[in-house]
């Protein structure tokens, strides 16, 4: 077993699951110093819309390296004296609501606001975590960049220098921390696939293929004839509002029916992927024989990399084709150091819960009160979950209900901690989220919850409830109603 004494706690970002992570250290009442390093001037994370921001050197076509870099902000006019505000790309679009409805999304201690519907729009989210995370403000030292970590040993329980760079002054600063919460999200560096005439497309046409993390307003697309690559809730929404304003039927490419919905879309018309570009009628020829001529523009919504570039020197290494992070345990721990740690590296999960079931056992190990399994059964977890779903994408993915069960998994483990006198809930600490049978059941249908809510139009922006829509929770998941069929 690996028991972990750590006094100071650095947490890389202030967005949602960084801010998550600050309240947990906090009521833990065992830490000499927690500091929060946030690039931003503000807290929000990718939530801080970017509407004028759209080029970034990070950006190629095609896009297939996970390496990234230390970026630069864009100085905005802001309240802050000298330079501004410091500003970096947000893959945030205009009409950008949630996919997920608020009831489910939101942390357990913050109730969103009465008025805002019920999937919030991007600035409703960004007030929503702002508000969360007025309480450990103190903590957050803003502009700041991590820009290196370094192990001080190779021990489990090595400390780390965190190296920053203030982006005011330039300066850098390099202290030592016993553990360090890595919160700087996953949407930063784009994937675009290396298709056959991709890049002879490219130079012939130059700005015409793009990524969704630079789609801002469906209007910059009136008239053109578009084609859409990929069908997850982004490929989906972006696709949806092009299609309303550009060449009809938009060209929709997708390997599978979207479980967002809704299908068939008379203004799209659904294509296979893209087996090649043609530069010289500025066509593609999809994976069915089908070609298109005269494309203006073709968008993907491909997703992303995993990035850690300040972490790109560490052995063994994180990063390898940027599928996944690499050597982890339960998505969570480094498993050869474990005092360093990531949040929400799951895909397709309900994000805001899992920080903070997440939180909640990171709290209680880095403080001693629970203890880690050796590295050989850490390594252990990972070599079975690769031999589950395979070392590559699916790695980190939670599909329903296994999302829901990983936070009660979590929440179950938390609450084993040893009691400790001065701590809330009769010494137990703050306590995590658990899911009961209204989260499964929301989860499982909030898919079919959206469709509906989407179908509205815009009578949508004043649905607050899914009984409005005509979900109404009886108390009964969808297995249980199947058993009791066989009863």
């Amino acid at each position: 077993m690996i028991s972990i004494q750590a006094k100071t706690i650095a947490i890389i970002g202030a967005g949602p699951s960084g801010l998550a992570a600050a309240k947990y250290f906090r009521a833990e009442k065992a830490f000499d110093k927690i500091v929060i390093f946030e690039q931003r001037s503000t807290s929000g994370g990718v939530w801080n819309y970017t509407p004028d921001e759209r080029d970034e050197d990070l950006f190629t076509i095609p896009q297939m390296s996970p390496r990234g870099k230390n970026q630069d902000p864009v100085w905005k006019p802001g309240r802050h004296s000298g330079k501004g505000v410091a500003s970096f790309l947000s893959p945030v679009y205009e009409k950008l609501e949630t996919n997920i409805p608020r009831g489910l999304m939101g942390f357990q201690d913050l109730d969103w606001p009465e008025d805002s519907q019920l999937f919030p729009k991007h600035e409703t989210v960004l007030q929503y975590v702002q508000d969360y995370g007025k309480d450990v403000q103190d903590l957050v030292l803003y502009d700041s960049q991590v820009t290196n970590l370094n192990p001080l040993s190779d021990e489990p329980d090595s400390a780390w220098g965190v190296q920053t760079r203030n982006l005011r002054s330039q300066e850098t600063h390099e202290e030592v921390f016993d553990a360090v919460v890595v919160a700087n999200g996953h949407f930063i560096v784009p994937l675009i696939p290396d298709v056959p005439g991709i890049r002879d497309w490219n130079e012939q046409y130059p700005g015409a293929i793009s990524h969704s993390k630079y789609f801002r307003r469906p209007e910059e697309f009136a008239g053109k004839k578009v084609i859409v690559v990929g069908n997850s809730a982004s490929g989906l929404d972006i696709s949806s509002q092009i299609a309303t304003v550009c060449q009809q039927p938009l060209l929709w490419s997708v390997r599978s029916p979207s479980q967002f919905g809704p299908s068939p879309d008379p203004l799209k018309q659904e294509y296979p992927p893209i087996s090649k570009f043609i530069p010289s009628t500025r066509g593609v020829e999809f994976e069915n024989g089908a070609i298109e001529t005269n494309i203006d523009a073709v968008v993907y919504a491909t997703g992303y990399f995993y990035s850690l570039p300040f972490l790109e020197g560490l052995k063994p290494e994180l990063i390898g084709n940027g599928t996944h992070v690499q050597n982890t345990y339960k998505h969570l721990f480094y498993a050869p150091r474990p005092t360093l740690s990531f949040l929400v590296l799951n895909q397709r999960v309900i994000p805001f819960p899992v920080s903070e079931a997440q939180s909640a056992l990171l709290a209680r190990v880095y403080s001693g009160r629970l203890s880690l399994p050796s590295v050989t059964s850490m390594r252990k977890w990972e070599s079975d979950r690769i031999a589950e779903v395979g070392d590559g994408k699916n790695f980190h993915l939670l599909l329903f209900p296994k999302d829901g069960h990983y936070i009660n998994e979590l929440a179950d483990w938390a609450e084993t901690a040893e009691p400790r006198d001065g701590l809330d809930n009769q010494g137990k600490g703050k306590v995590p989220p658990r899911w009961g049978k209204w989260e499964f059941w929301c989860r499982e249908n909030f898919p079919a919850i959206r469709r509906a809510f989407v179908g509205k139009g815009e009578e949508r922006h004043s649905i607050r409830t899914l009984e409005e829509l005509g979900f109404v929770y009886d108390g009964m998941l969808a297995k249980d109603k199947e058993e009791e069929k066989l009863i």
